[in-house]
């Protein structure tokens, strides 16, 4: 089974990402030029104020694995044992990179992997709902996102990536939570059962917390103080076809949201954009535009598996999409993706990029993690906009 609770270990796992459309494709970009190389499954990234680029690195779990238990939930009548074996260690970083050298100031973090030989150490990998858990290549929670506050203070999701029980059973006790130095500021988990911080974002007095497991964006204050400021509704979709429990294609089903990041944009509102849940159609990813106080509204449509949002200097938001095909399509091509006001959008950069999961701008260029899911081989690249 695969909801919103492991949605985002779908995501930040795939390694084969449903064909569908795509958005018109601009001009060819110059390809993307590499600044540090040797990441371990580089996700998230921010600038300090001394032009320091900060990297969370979700890194390759450890071992022992051991089999997690799916809690008997039932979904849309797809059910599960479990959600495979989880290999947890403290192999997650936040690297630190300047003059392309790479520095991991903050070691030992919790970090759950599913192995690539899942299916034969005895998961239920059959069925279409499971495949994009258990495709083939590395597939790592962990730290997630980091960001740093005027002051220079730097500060870090944990994800969790899997179930609620997940943090207990597999001993990840410093999962789901949200950290400042080596010190945890908010524990995610004991606010929403079963939740996945994967954005992070410092505004006055507290930070801005995308939880992908709860599809929700909170905010912790000064204090760690933990609210609700908005959450991102389920809608109904058709199956596709090859559902176990009998559920016929085109039966509709829910699917989640599953928000993956949080920035402010220059008319002082929050954008949030969604990767969406299981079965991951393309096209039906959103960006959210956030007023606190306020209904959430739709500000774009027709976008595919949204990782990371950013602003421009031209006041043009830009999406990360970690797959353009879509989860389960089998290609891991990402796109960078320019959104105009009015919330239409075109591909900026189409190529060269291999399940992108990180996104920063700085002046005239863009600063992404590339091969998000990538054990040791991710990088940071750099795309003139």
């Amino acid at each position: 089974m695969i909801t919103k609770r492991s949605a985002i270990g779908v995501v930040v796992a795939v390694a084969g990402l449903l064909a569908g459309p795509s958005p018109a494709t601009a001009a060819p970009a110059p390809p993307p030029w590499t600044v540090a190389s040797g990441l371990d499954h580089p996700r998230g990234l921010a600038f300090g104020p001394d032009g320091t680029l900060y990297v969370a690195e979700a890194g390759h779990g450890g071992v022992p694995c051991r089999r997690i238990p799916a809690g008997g939930q039932v979904v849309a009548g797809l059910d599960r044992t479990g959600i495979g074996p989880v290999c947890a260690g403290a192999s997650g970083a936040i690297a630190a990179i300047r003059h392309g050298h790479v520095r991991r100031i903050v070691t030992g973090l919790p970090s759950p992997t599913t192995p690539a030989d899942a299916e034969a150490a005895g998961a239920e990998v059959t069925g279409a709902e499971t495949t994009a858990a258990w495709v083939a290549g590395a597939r790592a929670a962990g730290p997630s996102d980091v960001t740093v506050d005027p002051g220079g203070a730097l500060s870090y999701t944990v994800g969790r990536g899997g179930g609620a029980d997940l943090r207990t059973t597999a001993g990840l006790s410093g999962a789901a939570m949200v950290y400042r130095g080596r010190s945890v500021v908010a524990d995610i988990d004991a606010y929403l059962k079963g939740a996945n911080p994967v954005s992070v974002l410092a505004v006055d007095r507290g930070k801005l917390v995308v939880d992908g497991g709860g599809d929700a964006l909170l905010r912790v204050g000064p204090r760690g103080r933990i609210s609700t400021v908005a959450t991102f509704p389920r809608r109904i979709v058709p199956a596709p076809a090859g559902l176990r429990g009998g559920v016929r294609a085109g039966a509709p089903i829910p699917m989640d949201a599953v928000p993956t990041s949080v920035v402010r944009g220059p008319d002082g509102a929050f954008y949030v954009g969604e990767l969406t849940g299981f079965p991951f159609p393309p096209g039906q990813a959103r960006i959210w535009r956030i007023v606190p106080g306020e209904r959430p509204r739709v500000f774009a449509t027709g976008l595919t598996a949204v990782v990371d949002l950013a602003w421009g200097p031209d006041r043009t938001l830009y999406a990360l999409q970690i797959s353009r095909r879509g989860l389960l399509s089998g290609d891991r091509t990402g796109a960078l993706v320019r959104v105009d006001p009015g919330g239409r959008h075109r591909v900026v950069v189409g190529d060269g990029l291999t399940a992108p999961g990180g996104l920063v701008i700085r002046g005239r260029y863009a600063y992404l993690t590339d091969c998000s899911t990538c054990e040791n081989t991710g990088s940071v690249v750099r795309v003139r906009l």
